[in-house]
């Protein structure tokens, strides 16, 4: 009813749609309706065409016998009524014609503004809704009589592919049971920082400020794990590719190895690239495919990168949820903005969604800028309270034995004594115990 025949075929056959299957039975205006000699008010109009368009419409759908009937739109319907009643009427006697042939009936509505479609939502069985924004579009269900649907707005897109839905990431009601052996990093000190490694199914964020060697880090463990057969993916928000190799070869990491073996896959996340949904949908393959360990790198480029991000907090906490039920282990980089003063363990208000909390700060000693490391909560089972120095050298990461003597982190103005008084790592021993 409302654009040209001619357009639409165009149309469906440049998404491969297959239209030799497709009966168009146009019922537009034509330029003879509009000539001066046949113009007509719009009440007239209804008057005039509405018998012309019930029959010719039922003899088609008679002929043809369809499986499903479209009608677009059926908003210029209400041109060829002359009241809302007889609008109704018209609408519910062609959808029980409809069912009453055991045929599939789709309406297209085009509703905005003061233009409203309330009236047809109340009369059909299910209601899909679409919207387009600057930088995405979306799909949501707010009706489907007989059957349960999934709520909430959904990321979908037309490309050159055709139309891809990517419905909303919705975890098990239970995660997936597992007895496998903690994450090791590779790293001795540092598995003793976290009593062994990081259990599977967990998410652990590594917070700290820029340079503080968060990423570097989670590399270790990421590439370990590799290294180990467990297969890992590698969402790069922050770098491009390259870096993250070069970085790699600069401080011996066997990142290529890693690579090679075929465990360790780095997928580079640039900017608008992907919407939420669509990167979902990477996650969600990911997952099915067998995938181990995911390293989230970072929670900033995150918000920045994905188009159609109206709640950050909202889709890492989906996201996290998700991959904790499948009994994935996530390492998530978080980064500060504050590089000395107050302690912070999350820029984004998203330390809730972790798990386990291993924080990287700067500290000055002795006129020289150093590293420590240290884990602020581990939900599934103890850990060390005492901090390390952390170094990244050209051999790779070092930590190094507990320091007592590093007091005040937390206050934003650590300094160090000699006077120790015991080490940290007695004092926590003694509160396993």
């Amino acid at each position: 009813m409302g654009e040209p025949q001619a357009y639409v075929e165009e149309t469906a056959d440049a998404f491969d749609l297959h239209t030799e299957q497709i009966h168009f039975h146009n019922i537009s205006p034509t330029q003879e309706q509009f000539s001066e000699r046949n113009s007509y008010s719009v009440f007239e109009s209804a008057e005039v065409e509405q018998p012309d368009f019930i029959a010719g419409l039922r003899e088609k759908i008679d002929e043809i016998e369809p499986d499903r009937v479209l009608l677009d739109p059926i908003t210029e319907f209400r041109h060829l009524t002359t009241d809302e009643r007889q609008f109704r009427s018209g609408i519910l006697g062609l959808l029980d014609y409809l069912k009453e042939i055991d045929a599939i009936g789709m309406l297209t509505s085009q509703a905005g503004g003061p233009i409203t479609d309330d009236d047809i939502q109340f009369l059909v069985d299910t209601v899909i809704s679409l919207d387009v924004t600057p930088e995405s579009r979306m799909v949501s269900v707010s009706k489907f009589r007989g059957s349960s649907f999934r709520r909430g707005d959904h990321f979908y897109d037309i490309s050159a592919a055709g139309l891809e839905v990517w419905p909303a990431l919705v975890p098990d009601t239970q995660k997936q049971a597992s007895d496998a052996e903690p994450l090791s990093s590779g790293v001795d000190e540092l598995d003793e920082l976290l009593y062994g490694g990081l259990d599977q199914g967990t998410i652990t964020m590594l917070s700290g400020p820029t340079g503080v060697g968060k990423t570097t880090t989670g590399l270790q463990f990421l590439i370990q794990a590799a290294l180990e057969g467990k297969q890992s993916v590698l969402f790069q928000f922050e770098e491009a590719e390259w870096t993250i190799r070069d970085r790699a070869d600069a401080i011996g990491l066997p990142l290529q190895a890693a690579l090679d073996s075929g465990e360790l896959s780095i997928v580079e996340v640039s900017p608008d690239e992907y919407t939420v949904g669509e990167f979902e949908h990477l996650l969600r393959e990911a997952v099915t495919d067998g995938t181990e360990v995911v390293m989230i790198d970072g929670s900033q480029g995150f918000q920045e990168n994905l188009r159609g991000l109206a709640d950050t907090t909202g889709a890492l906490v989906r996201i996290g949820r998700f991959l904790r039920a499948a009994s994935i282990t996530t390492l998530l980089i978080n980064e500060v903005q504050n590089i000395t003063g107050d302690f912070q363990a999350s820029e984004e208000r998203t330390s809730n969604l972790a798990d386990n909390i291993v924080f990287l700060r700067h500290v000055e000693y002795r006129g020289e800028v150093r590293k420590v490391i240290g884990t602020l909560k581990m939900r599934t089972s103890n850990f060390e309270r005492s901090l390390r120095e952390l170094e990244i050298t050209a051999d790779g990461i070092r930590v190094g034995e507990p320091l007592p003597q590093l007091r005040g982190i937390l206050t934003g103005t650590p300094d160090w004594s000699e006077d120790t008084g015991g080490t940290d790592r007695d004092v926590a021993d003694t509160d396993q115990a």
